[in-house]
């Protein structure tokens, strides 16, 4: 969209906050970059210039704004929609893997060579990859020289730094402040309320609308006993994180979801922030998705009764995959068991202060030796969760940020047991694709029932083709007929 120039221009002077996110605006004369809703007077045309990330503004001698912050829009949707090697890196870098594993490790994982990954996101971003990863490590810094008490050495190695001199660097040359002005600025003003010592509370913005029923609804309704909770109008649960682990709390607020997060080790801070915005889908485009699927006069009243139904994903691929086959052909409440027999089984214990969460959710190493003879399932579904743990402990299964969906598809789908139910309803929560469509889920044929929609598997996949690529926003608002308990926020 940056290269759209008069269209860039008409959404900075509307202060159009639905493009947050989309592009950024580099002002020539002040050289500062915004977000197109920053609240500044817009300067004139012939002084902005148009870039596609922060990372391609900072790389061209750009500092951001300190009112409207650009560095904490939402992520653009574009990355969450696409399935093409550009989009998965920028998942990827987004956990933290060039941070983790270099260029060469990111290069790796999505079957590229470093300079052709390279190549890619310069013509497509603006920035490399290691600039993209400097700017995600610019932001993380500034959120835990902001809300904690970290010295300034531990919060330049936990944010991502080699060393202090590159981090002081960084800071000063996109923020245009040293890091301890930056921490003696927020002391003053007013923080993120309700955090306590060693839990660091922080803002997750999102673009509007958004209808929080359905996704802290879903979310609670089906959490695992131990992992997740809902208490205090909060959705909390325990997160395997790649230095340690952690544990969150999520609740909606006007504009944002106040996010608190306490953490084994501060260098996971930039992956659990990633997971949490994954977990609820909070980079989406509501209104691209309910403008194209308003267009299906069966779907408009569902759409304008709750408009901006998000997917609820999740935190972890391989714990979802676990979880859908355990919820094969049961209830919610029986699938709720079954996993909370596994955690404690095979989870590893920790320790909650706040509330009732005990355990990490077992990986698929501590599964791969599970005895099938323990498991209360019968022997044909038990012989399918072996098989999956198996895959995923051996690396043939290939699920994530970076997974390529239509190969995820065809491993999860050679699997004994995985049918395309089960199949589908992974590519949309775990693999992220808005596109998935659970055409034989039996709420959803019902419901297409109630609408007047064809109810028959072949002939509601026809008709939902006009609902691409949307379709598993389609399968929020056809849940939404049924007065389940997915639908609404727990009291």
């Amino acid at each position: 969209m940056h290269t759209d120039t008069e269209r860039c221009v008409r959404a900075v002077r509307s202060k159009d906050a639905r493009f947050d996110g989309w592009f950024f605006t580099a002002v020539l004369t002040t050289r500062i970059y915004c977000r197109p809703s920053c609240p500044v007077v817009p300067p004139k045309a012939v002084n902005m210039t148009f870039y596609p990330s922060a990372a391609a503004c900072q790389q061209a001698g750009f500092r951001a704004c300190k009112r409207c912050r650009p560095d904490t829009s939402p992520g653009s949707p574009e990355w969450n929609v696409r399935a093409d090697s550009v989009a998965r890196a920028m998942r990827l870098i987004q956990d933290g893997v060039v941070d983790r594993e270099g260029v060469s490790g990111l290069a790796s994982r999505l079957g590229y060579s470093a300079r052709q990954i390279e190549r890619q996101l310069l013509a497509e971003l603006g920035a490399g990859p290691l600039a993209l990863a400097r700017s995600q490590r610019a932001q993380t810094a500034r959120v835990l020289i902001e809300t904690t008490e970290l010295p300034m050495a531990e919060v330049a190695f936990a944010a991502g730094f080699s060393s202090i001199r590159t981090f002081n660097d960084t800071v000063r040359e996109v923020f245009a402040r040293a890091p301890g002005d930056m921490r003696t600025r927020a002391a003053r003003g007013a923080r993120t309320p309700g955090a306590s010592p060693g839990v660091i509370a922080l803002r997750l913005p999102y673009r509007s609308p958004l209808t929080p029923g359905n996704l802290f609804g879903h979310l609670a309704a089906t959490a695992v006993p131990g992992v997740e909770e809902w208490r205090e109008g909060a959705y909390r649960r325990t997160l395997t994180l790649p230095h340690g682990h952690g544990i969150v709390a999520l609740s909606p607020q006007p504009g944002h979801i106040d996010c608190r997060l306490s953490l084994t080790d501060p260098r996971d801070l930039t992956q659990a922030i990633s997971r949490c915005r994954r977990l609820l889908d909070l980079d989406a485009d509501p209104v691209a998705v309910d403008e194209q699927l308003r267009s299906d006069p069966l779907l408009a009243p569902l759409v304008d009764a709750s408009p901006g139904r998000r997917v609820p994903r999740t935190v972890d691929a391989a714990e979802f995959a676990v979880r859908a086959v355990l919820g094969q052909q049961v209830s919610t409440a029986a699938a709720r068991t079954h996993a909370a027999r596994l955690v404690r089984a095979h989870g590893v214990p920790v320790e909650d202060p706040e509330g009732g969460l005990t355990h990490l959710f077992p990986t698929s190493d501590a599964l791969a030796g599970l005895d099938p003879e323990a498991l209360a399932l019968p022997r044909s579904r038990r012989a399918t969760l072996t098989t999956l743990v198996s895959a995923l402990a051996a690396g043939s299964l290939h699920l994530g940020e970076g997974s390529d969906w239509e190969r995820s598809r065809a491993e999860l789908a050679a699997l004994p047991g995985f049918g395309p139910w089960t199949v589908e309803v992974i590519a949309m929560r775990a693999l992220g694709d808005p596109d998935a469509f659970l055409a034989t889920d039996l709420g959803i044929r019902r419901s297409a029932g109630q609408l007047g929609l064809p109810a028959t598997p072949a002939a509601l996949t026809a008709r939902a083709a006009g609902w691409r690529p949307w379709r598993a926003y389609a399968v929020q608002y056809l849940w939404a007929v049924d007065d389940h308990p997915i639908n609404h926020l727990p009291a």
